[in-house]
């Protein structure tokens, strides 16, 4: 055999080495990169592990109801007394899911992101950015010492003299669809993308609300106990790459 077919077969069987390690290597890179993605129940169905409350009443008199419960397997907002549930650990460039539905009487109820501190508005609301969840209201983004943008602000947060982060400005910006909520009773899903300076909410597949800017980019989870009662089956986070 001459020296030319010897380098031929000595190079085919350097392309199947190189081949077979590319073969291998890209399935366990996919592999890794799908753990990267994968979603964090931050509610287990059992325990209110990982979340901590915050509560004013109960500060001031312990034999007050603990306004956040686990009951069948669903976390409960029982509504009173005000105040808020945390999450112990800070999360950035991520994808909320929740469901929800009130349990009775539709009200007040919300989720908060980029949260820290702790009573900076009124003496209960921690530093955020909050999704709304009051019936029909459901989407709009409120503005708790820290601020965000979205188009048409003065259509959508009133005339630009009254705009502010503190008590008695102008803190509400609407949000953009009507109806996008299920019936009393029923689940509502909501979505929230929270990605660098942006944040995105989907209720039951509408986009209902998009804004830019945000002034915080990280921070804990909260929901609220705001006057009704409000049942989660899910609370799941899904890491943004």
């Amino acid at each position: 055999m001459d020296d030319c077919n010897l380098e031929l077969i000595s190079a085919n069987y350097d392309l199947k080495d190189l081949f077979m390690k590319h073969f291998l290597i890209l399935p366990l890179l996919l592999i890794s990169a799908g753990l990267f993605a994968q979603s964090i129940a931050l509610f287990d169905g059992k325990s209110l592990d990982g979340w901590h409350m915050d509560v004013p009443d109960l500060e001031k008199d312990s034999s007050n109801r603990i306004p956040f419960i686990v009951r069948n397997g669903l976390l409960v907002s029982l509504g009173t007394p005000n105040g808020h549930l945390l999450t112990d650990k800070e999360y950035e460039n991520y994808s909320l899911e929740v469901e929800y539905r009130f349990a009775g009487e539709p009200g007040n109820c919300g989720v908060l992101v980029h949260a820290s501190g702790s009573r900076n508005l009124y003496k209960m609301f921690p530093k955020s950015i909050e999704v709304q969840m009051m019936h029909e209201n459901a989407g709009d983004f409120w503005c708790i010492v820290e601020d965000i943008q979205v188009p048409d602000m003065e259509a959508r947060r009133g005339p630009k003299g009254n705009w502010g982060i503190t008590e008695g400005k102008g803190r509400r910006i609407l949000n953009l669809t009507d109806n996008s909520e299920k019936p009393i009773g029923e689940w509502n899903k909501m979505t929230i993308e929270c990605k660098a300076d942006t944040i995105s909410v989907w209720l039951n597949g509408d986009l209902v609300n998009h804004g830019f800017g945000a002034t915080a980019t990280k921070g804990k989870i909260a929901l609220q106990a705001e006057g009704a009662e409000v049942e989660f089956r899910k609370v799941e986070l899904t890491p943004l790459k």
